[in-house]
Formats: C-alpha cells, structure tokens, sequence
C-alpha cells in the first residue's frame, strides 16, 4: 500500500504541476476553479499521507511549500495569475487531505481489535 501511495503522489503531483503551469486553455477543467484546486491537494495530501505514514510534519511542509512554488512561477506565463488566495486554498486542502490520511492510517491499525 505504501509503494502504491507513492508512485500515487509522484503521479497527482505530475498533475498537479501540469494543471498548474500549462497555459490556461490547456488545463483540465472538471468544476469550478477553487473545487478543483481543492480536490487535487486532498488527493495528494491523502497519498502522501498514506504513503509516508510517519512524515507527517515533512508532507504538511512539502505539500504547502509545493503550492506556493507552483502558485509562484505562475508568473512566467502572462497568460496566467499568481495569487496569494490560490496558493492557501491548495495549501489548506493539502492539510486536510494529509490529516484525512493520517486518521485513516492509525484508524485502520485498530481495524479488528476490541
């Protein structure tokens, strides 16, 4: 499950930074922006918890310093806009999705006992 978890983050995160760098007309659209953002970061806060069980302080740093870099070169393309906003929405999701991960890994522990 831990190996799977990870090559699972590798991959949402290779997502994540296609959606985030592509040019506007390239990037996927599922719903609306903010719902979007949020669902990407859940995801990969979730596999990463699953996946480094006992680096939960790591993943919360990565996965917040991650959304700020991508929301960051944003401004290389003129196309697109860095905000402040974005970069705390994926931010907090990310968090969320780790601690998700995080209850369902000791939560599954306990899975059988009295």
């Amino acid at each position: 499950m831990t190996k799977l978890s990870r090559t699972l983050a590798l991959a949402l995160l290779a997502i994540i930074t296609f959606a985030t760098l592509s040019p506007i007309q390239m990037r996927p659209h599922i719903a609306e922006a903010n719902v979007e953002r949020a669902l990407a970061y859940v995801l990969l806060g979730f596999a990463l918890a699953l996946g480094f069980p006992n680096r939960l302080y790591q993943a919360v740093i990565f996965v917040a310093v991650t959304a700020g870099i991508l929301e960051l070169l944003q401004i290389i393309d003129p196309g697109r806009h860095a905000q402040l906003s974005d970069a705390v929405v994926k931010a907090c999701a990310g968090i969320v999705g780790i601690l998700v991960g995080q209850l369902f890994v000791r939560s599954s522990g306990r899975i059988g006992e009295p």
